[in-house]
């Protein structure tokens, strides 16, 4: 029997005592035997269930894994708004899941909710296509429908998150608990397929396709569009099989209404003359049913338990920041593939979707065996304490990246080389204020120098005196500098003599991952170097020095040039990750213009396999803390609110963000300081969580049933005495 059904007998279960009027709540959905797959005991319609998960999120993570590059490259905005926006929207889809728990449990129910929010998700896609169509109006009218595009998918994917996932628990009776558990695991399971594949599906569709001579923006956003339809018409071919709870009435309302009610009866009653309540929500019997208390104290008790969570979504969202930061400081070659700094991020759902069944079928199977209660709460626990283990390991990781990375100039010190492009040796001493030696070296033409000599300065900026020995002819000139910064003293020839100038190279210090270069023109005429991008590079004539321009790690065997008089092409050879390069464009040969590399700063060193410890440790934690969670939710939830309690969930992850925010823009530490400050704040709250968990008695079908079938105010202290701490007795619709 349920013990949420309401009683069939003209009696009134509960009577207020107030004369104001609780809205009834709907007799419970009706408990209809449900087809199974092939015999067992789940039921036929989770398929459609799961397949529209799968396409979903394949819909979700593909638009998002080109979003950046879109704001970026196609509406030109700049890296800090691309950046702001991208997040906004993220937290965004994280907010809505109230909205939508509230529409499914107070007005339409979990079954047409998805329907509707399902058709503006889909309506949203479309717009982001049409906003994507460079054919289609300005960048204004792309921004705008970009906009509304974002704004309706954040509605529609945050209204549906938590219905799906409980509309899924509805459809298993309550004698298949055991198989309810184990298709939150196969949920979760689809929803990282779906991000799996997008992730490597919809960049490929963006830069290998061409639109209207660009990248194809729009199909890398109208497929997952098409996969969104996919997941709606999945989804209602299913409705006849679906079990389908009815909305509770106002739920959110009246559970509103009733904490604030109890909260204000508390105070205005605190004098001592009543007598005292076991529960500060027993303040609400005067006015509220007793089903409806009893119901609100299960909410309040795992909401309180909720409040540790955001921590843990704080780590593991990293993986898409911080994670990737550090990865573009990394080697990528792995010798049979080349990794991109975002692409590892697809050890993530890879791994996930290994390790649910291993966790599943191996795992908590050996532990059970070995006499050990491994309750949901602890293995939620155990999942915190992964990631804290994961953030020491990144931390180890980064100390050891920086350790190999290039030294910067500290307060009155520079970096200085030397590169001489004349055709023969040349002497080169650098001489201080008081015409001492600080640097002499003699170099040759076209020397590629190892490294730069560390100069130190009297003040933050300093005036440099440079004698240039040439052949028989001395050169003397100045140059000012400045601390903390990178310089390049290149030589040129000067008709018989020799000039000389200083150029900046303080932009090699980060190069995100990519690859860095510049070029010096010693042609008599200007060279346009076309790299694959909208823009292309300009070389001005005669020494000319570019602006630095990054690019993608690879092979370019052969980059299209052109002058007024010619077209040719230059091999820049490989490209290396991190790596800064220098190509002095010459025509010193019959051969047509040649490009001379150099490089100024060497190429990652650390490889990216480094990373798989920790993506293996966060992933572990996810799988027992996430997926688990999940199911938590659900079994610990009224009937009556399980939505709310399930977007109550999601909302935890938009609070991991935000603290994710705080400590980025406030802490001021260093990255590994960084890691280091949340792996131990993930200790202490795991260690809070923990506590936590030990007092908290897992709500029981039985308990819930003899309170309702009572006339008297509950008794609280029955949450108080030992009993059977087995998380998972689920309580069913």
């Amino acid at each position: 029997m349920n013990p949420f059904q309401k009683n069939d007998s003209k009696e009134t279960l509960f009577l207020p005592v107030s004369t104001e009027e609780v809205p009834p709540r709907p007799p419970s959905f009706p408990e209809k035997p449900s087809p199974k797959i092939c015999g067992s005991n789940y039921p036929l319609s989770i398929v459609f269930i799961v397949v529209n998960e799968f396409c979903e999120r394949f819909s979700y993570y593909g638009m998002k894994a080109v979003l950046t590059l879109y704001f970026l490259y196609f509406l030109h905005w700049s890296e800090n708004t691309s950046t702001s926006v991208y997040h906004a929207f993220s937290s965004l889809c994280y907010f809505t899941p109230i909205l939508g728990a509230a529409i499914a449990d107070s007005w339409l129910g979990k079954f047409k909710t998805i329907i509707y929010l399902s058709l503006v998700y889909v309506l949203g896609h479309v717009i982001k296509s049409m906003g994507a169509l460079p054919i289609l109006g300005g960048q204004m009218l792309h921004t705008v429908l970009s906009m509304v595009g974002l704004s309706l998918i954040a509605l529609g994917t945050g209204g549906i998150k938590p219905c799906v996932a409980a509309f899924g628990g509805d459809q298993f009776e309550e004698k298949h608990a055991e198989e309810r558990t184990r298709y939150f695991s196969v949920f979760y399971l689809s929803i990282n397929a779906g991000s799996l594949i997008s992730t490597f599906v919809t960049p490929m569709l963006r830069g290998d396709v061409q639109c209207f001579g660009k990248d194809c923006y729009a199909l890398a956003f109208g497929v997952p569009g098409l996969l969104m339809l996919i997941a709606l018409v999945v989804f209602a071919m299913g409705s006849k099989l679906y079990r389908k709870p009815p909305p509770e009435g106002n739920i959110l309302n009246q559970v509103v209404k009733c904490i604030w009610f109890a909260i204000s009866s508390r105070f205005k009653n605190h004098s001592g003359d009543n007598p005292k309540r076991e529960h500060w929500l027993d303040w609400a019997a005067e006015k509220y049913p007793k089903q409806l208390i009893m119901d609100v104290k299960a909410l309040t008790r795992v909401l309180f338990l909720y409040i540790p969570l955001p921590m843990f979504w704080a780590l593991l969202d990293q993986q898409g920041s911080r994670w990737t930061l550090q990865a573009t400081r990394m080697n990528g070659n792995l010798g049979f593939f080349v990794l991109q700094p975002d692409q590892m991020q697809v050890l993530n759902p890879f791994l996930v979707l290994i390790f649910i069944p291993l966790f599943d079928l191996v795992i908590y199977r050996l532990v059970s065996k070995c006499g050990i209660n491994f309750t949901s709460l602890r293995k939620m626990a155990v999942g915190m304490i992964l990631a804290c283990l994961a953030f020491a390991v990144a931390a180890a990781v980064e100390i050891k990246i920086n350790e190999m990375a290039p030294h910067q100039p500290d307060s009155q010190e520079i970096f200085l080389q030397v590169l001489n492009l004349a055709d023969d040796e040349v002497k080169v001493t650098v001489l201080g204020d008081e015409n001492n030696t600080l640097l002499a070296e003699s170099i040759k033409s076209f020397q590629n120098m190892p490294h730069y000599s560390k100069l130190h300065l009297k003040t933050k900026s300093q005036n440099f005196h440079f004698q240039l020995k040439y052949h028989n002819v001395s050169v003397y000139t100045d140059h000012s500098v400045e601390e903390k910064i990178w310089y390049t003293l290149i030589i040129r020839e000067d008709g018989e003599s020799i000039s000389s100038m200083m150029v900046k190279d303080e932009e090699n210090k980060t190069t995100n991952g990519m690859t860095a270069m510049r070029f010096v023109n010693t042609l008599h005429e200007k060279v346009n170097v076309s790299l694959g991008t909208d823009a292309s590079l300009i070389v001005d004539e005669d020494y000319g020095v570019s602006a630095y321009r990054t690019v993608q790690r690879g092979e370019y065997p052969a980059v299209h040039c052109r002058t007024k008089k010619e077209d040719f092409s230059l091999n820049l050879g490989l490209l290396d990750f991190g790596a800064v390069y220098l190509f002095v464009i010459t025509n010193r040969t019959n051969q047509g213009p040649q490009a001379w590399k150099m490089e100024y700063m060497p190429a990652n060193k650390m490889s990216i396999a480094w990373q798989l410890p920790q993506y293996a440790l966060v992933t572990a934690g996810e799988v027992m803390f996430s997926v688990t969670g999940l199911e938590f939710s659900y079994s610990q939830a009224p009937s009556s609110m399980k939505s709310v309690l399930q977007a109550a969930w999601l909302l935890t992850v938009a609070v991991g963000n935000i603290i994710v925010l705080i400590v980025a823009q406030f802490s001021g530490l260093a990255q590994w300081a960084e890691f280091i400050f949340f792996s131990c704040l993930m200790l202490v709250v795991c260690l809070i969580f923990s506590i936590m968990g030990y007092y908290y008695v897992p709500l029981k079908p039985e308990d819930v049933q003899g309170s309702a079938n009572k006339q008297t105010p509950p008794n609280p202290r029955k949450y108080d005495q030992p009993g059977n701490q087995e998380d998972k007795a689920l309580m069913v619709p």
